[in-house]
């Protein structure tokens, strides 16, 4: 796949015009090609631009421990991180432009995307039936998510009762996140076991958001009524899938621990505020 006919607006064009020319008078540079909603044909007025650079081997060091001079051939970025990952850079232009620069080396370059891509240069043929497959997480790695998904749903509503006990009610919805965020996450391995657990990221895409309505009431003010009422709601919506899950993986389900910390929470809606 080429990107030939491809449509991008102007800013976009310009910096992958850009792009392309540095790396063609770049002799460290075999190959680059974009990645992303672009070659997917899923582009929108809020894309970004994912792009990807092969070097030679022999230049690969080099190339990464200076590659925020190369970026800025692109132009001068009011934001430029990596955010610990080496092969990665990721960088904001004046005009909103965003982007994503992934880095290989001829000798292994298949790990820098996944997916669809369109080829922009090509010296040495490299990108010719080149794939880019969507890494699996191991079952083993599924698995010790999933078990603490369904284990640590209960540390975090532990949390939550003794903040709101406190009336310290801030505290208690920030775990009142993190309580909807594990019921997020739990949805999705519903969905698709195989494709891990991402959170809100693209959640909208990976399973009908139907099945999340009942998170909806949760988003609620910031009052001790309306938290308890949420967090009860959220935990109505965890029992619903993580036994099932549990059991389906072959995970104990932690029983006693449900009871004890249920009836916690019962006792603090009973209760008056503090």
């Amino acid at each position: 796949m080429d990107a030939q006919g491809l449509q991008l607006p102007d800013h976009h064009q310009v910096v992958l015009d850009r792009f392309v020319a540095a790396c063609q008078v770049d002799e460290r540079v075999v190959a680059a090609f974009l990645g992303g909603s672009y070659a997917g044909g899923t582009a929108d007025a809020y894309s970004d631009l994912d792009l990807g650079l092969i070097t030679t081997d022999a230049a690969y060091e080099a190339f990464v421990a200076g590659r925020d001079a190369f970026i800025r051939r692109l132009g001068e970025p009011v934001f430029l991180e990596n955010f610990d990952r080496p092969d990665n850079a990721f960088f904001i232009f004046a005009d909103g432009t965003e982007c994503e620069l992934a880095l290989g080396r001829e000798g292994r370059f298949t790990h820098i995307h996944a997916g669809p891509h369109r080829v922009l240069l090509d010296k040495i043929g490299i990108l010719a039936g080149a794939a880019f497959p969507r890494p699996e997480p191991a079952r083993a790695e599924q698995l010790e998510t999933l078990r603490r998904l369904v284990h640590w749903f209960w540390h975090d509503l532990s949390h939550f009762t003794t903040a709101m006990g406190r009336g310290q009610l801030w505290w208690a919805y920030g775990q009142l996140e993190l309580l909807r965020l594990d019921c997020v996450n739990l949805a999705r391995l519903r969905q698709d076991f195989t494709a891990g657990a991402d959170g809100y990221e693209k959640v909208d895409r990976a399973l009908p958001v139907e099945r999340l309505s009942p998170l909806q009431a949760t988003f609620c003010p910031l009052e001790r009524g309306a938290m308890l009422q949420a967090a009860l709601v959220i935990v109505r919506f965890y029992r619903e899938l993580a036994p099932v899950l549990a059991r389906t993986y072959g995970i104990p389900y932690p029983d006693r621990l449900d009871a004890v910390m249920y009836e916690r929470l019962g006792r603090l809606c009973e209760a008056p505020p503090a």
